[in-house]
């Protein structure tokens, strides 16, 4: 049920617009920025003309295909593992007892930057790191790191470990957001009683109903993936590097004349993360043909104990290696002198603490202004549209809702370089509000996202209670509807602060150098710094997200101390 009332005020008119304005109009000017230098025409540099050779430049590029060629087939790869095992994983576990537990084990790994995931994968999986730790002397004989190549290996296989890490739980919960908008549950019950397994059932019923919810998060998946540069400078190949790395070195290369070279490889970058879409399309397509004729086989795949036991497995590992990445970075901060194969540091200090934060103040502060003001203005536009979208009873279109996507599906590489030339040409530079609205682009979408199923759930019937009794639109808003939606309204913001804290391309470019956050300088730091310098930077990294789940979850507890069922997690 709706609830349809008179018409809102003329700022909530104009926020559906605004919103889709900021979203769409940065993205199209930032490419539009970037065309121009990649067709030779940037004449503050000395472009007065339109040629090739930018692209010319770039094809010369020493393994600028095969860097190509890795972005494009990492980005499948990961993407099908994670929906792989987020699919598999709810098909066979759906409803029990170990499907709660890991659910809530999976959840809050959301809230872990990219770049702290992918440190805490460095750290365990390395040759000195801390799994070869554990089984050196006693089962390798190992009395010295190996010299194996894990990290930044040629096929990428770490990089892919690291983003699946972190993709895996963003599908799982768009996929659990999808769930009670289908009627899956209820048909997946239906096919058991003929005699269905839990895989089959799923995959056979449900999935067709539940994929089309998920698409657009699979694509966003796909394009991130494609383009990432933190996760892969930690964890990537090196020679040559990922595509996304190679254009962020060309666009800080003290030769100007890289920036015409680095403007052809952003659009390049965005033909490698147009070519990966189109190819998972061209799979959906043919894998829909196959599923038309797999669903009415009338093999009901009873025998699948193997296969649930191997996906709960595969899932308890994802969680196990995050879980035990983070410790080892706990323990890194506070270790003195750790020798190999020593399974835990011989003693244990707060030293690397106490000397780098004063350092670390100012990334810190950095990382909290930045993030809170993007946030802030996500958050005031998001409910100013949900808002609007319940005073008018006018849901939006299905294309409206997807074109919250354009700044997830565009390679963020690709853009920002434009915006860059932009900003800098309206006097903007590289100034604080330049580099809130660089974040306020990717913080927009998930806090939109976050809160949008919620507000839209809750009943309208309270709004008619309140309107019997006098009430207008404005005192329902302040007094019952925010009240009671308090709880999504701070996690939204909470899931937009942790974006917010992640971003990295994004401060590095638009930022100029001029604002460094805890993510700029871990990632900086990946080339060579110590690892318990980067320990206490990735930690710090991941504890400013969570404060702010913890600060979502208590601060309603607290203000509804008295209200029992405006507690969070009262049913």
């Amino acid at each position: 049920m709706t609830e349809r009332t008179d018409t809102p005020g003329f700022a909530l008119q104009l926020a559906p617009g605004l919103t889709i304005a900021l979203l769409i109009l940065p993205v199209v000017a930032g490419l539009a920025g970037a065309a121009l230098p990649a067709f030779g025409y940037l004449p503050v540099l000395g472009g007065e003309q339109f040629s090739l050779d930018p692209w010319r430049m770039l094809m010369a590029q020493p393994g600028i295909w095969r860097s190509a060629v890795f972005s494009y087939l990492t980005a499948l790869v990961a993407t099908a593992v994670s929906l792989g095992l987020v699919l598999g994983f709810i098909a066979g576990w759906s409803e029990t007892r170990l499907f709660g537990l890991m659910n809530r084990a999976l959840s809050p790994l959301l809230s872990v930057p990219h770049a702290a995931a992918a440190f805490a994968l460095a750290f365990l999986i390395a040759p000195s790191g801390w799994i070869m730790r554990l089984v050196s002397p006693w089962a390798t004989g190992f009395e010295r790191p190996p010299d194996i190549l894990i990290l930044h290996d040629p096929l990428g296989l770490s990089m892919i470990a690291g983003l699946v890490a972190k993709e895996a739980p963003f599908l799982f919960l768009m996929t659990l957001a999808a769930l009670p908008q289908t009627l899956a549950s209820r048909h997946m019950r239906v096919a058991a009683s003929f005699g269905y397994g839990r895989l089959a059932a799923f995959f056979k019923v449900a999935l067709p109903q539940i994929y089309p919810q998920i698409r657009l998060p699979v694509l966003a998946v796909i394009a991130y993936s494609s383009s990432v540069v933190d996760v892969a400078m930690i964890l990537g190949p090196t020679l040559p590097a990922p595509l996304a790395v190679q254009l962020t070195h060309w666009m800080r290369d003290p030769d100007l004349a890289m920036r015409f070279t680095a403007s052809a490889g952003a659009l390049f970058q965005v033909g490698v993360t147009g070519a990966a879409i189109l190819t998972w399309l061209a799979i959906e397509k043919l894998a829909a043909a196959w599923h038309r004729n797999w669903r009415v086989n009338g093999a009901r795949g009873a025998a699948d104990s193997a296969a649930r036991a191997g996906l709960a497995a595969a899932t308890l590992v994802l969680i196990a290696a995050t879980g035990l990445g983070l410790v080892v970075l706990v323990l890194w901060s506070l270790a003195g002198f750790w020798p190999f194969p020593a399974s835990l540091p011989p003693a244990i200090s707060l030293k690397t603490w106490t000397t780098a934060l004063p350092q670390i103040a100012g990334p810190t502060g950095t990382t909290l202004w930045l993030g809170c003001a993007a946030t802030l203005a996500a958050l005031l536009l998001t409910i100013a549209c949900l808002e609007r979208e319940i005073r008018t009873g006018h849901a939006p279109r299905q294309t409206a809702l997807g074109l919250i996507y354009v700044p997830l599906l565009v390679p963020q590489v690709a853009f920002l370089f434009g915006l860059q030339f932009l900003f800098i040409a309206m006097g903007l530079g590289t100034s604080g509000g330049a580099l809130v609205f660089s974040h306020f682009l990717f913080v927009l979408p998930y806090v939109f996202l976050s809160l949008g199923d919620p507000w839209r759930a809750w009943d309208p019937r309270y709004a008619h209670v309140a309107a019997s009794l006098g009430a207008g639109q404005s005192r329902i808003f302040w007094r019952v509807r925010l009240p009671m939606l308090l709880t999504p309204v701070l996690t939204a913001a909470a899931v937009g602060f942790a974006v917010s804290v992640g971003q990295y391309l994004p401060t590095l470019l638009i930022g100029g150098g001029r604002y460094t956050t805890l993510t700029t300088e871990a990632v900086a730091l990946a080339s060579g710094g110590s690892r318990r310098i980067i320990a206490v930077y990735a930690l710090l990294q991941m504890a400013l997200p969570l404060a702010g789940f913890v600060l979502a979850t208590t601060l309603p507890a607290m203000l509804f101390r008295n209200r029992r069922d405006m507690r969070p997690g009262h049913e």
